[in-house]
């Protein structure tokens, strides 16, 4: 029996690849925010705090985004 629910469903594959889709969508929103509060002038340490991760961590991630250069 097939069942579509990735919670439910018996097949691996169908849980797999809701967790690889709610990841790229997680990847996607993360870089929406940070984007959004670099444009508004965030700090680095602002994001970071914001995200639970070190400065260093944020900048690594989404640094190259940064055309500005600030922080």
């Amino acid at each position: 029996m097939f069942d579509a629910d990735p919670l439910t469903d018996s097949d691996p594959a169908v849980g797999l690849r809701a967790v690889r889709a709610l990841r790229e969508l997680a990847d996607r929103l993360e870089r929406l925010q940070v984007e959004r509060a670099r444009a508004l002038g965030w700090s680095w340490q602002q994001i970071a705090d914001a995200l639970g991760v070190s400065r260093q961590a944020a900048h690594k991630k989404h640094g190259g985004e940064d055309r500005e250069g600030k922080g």
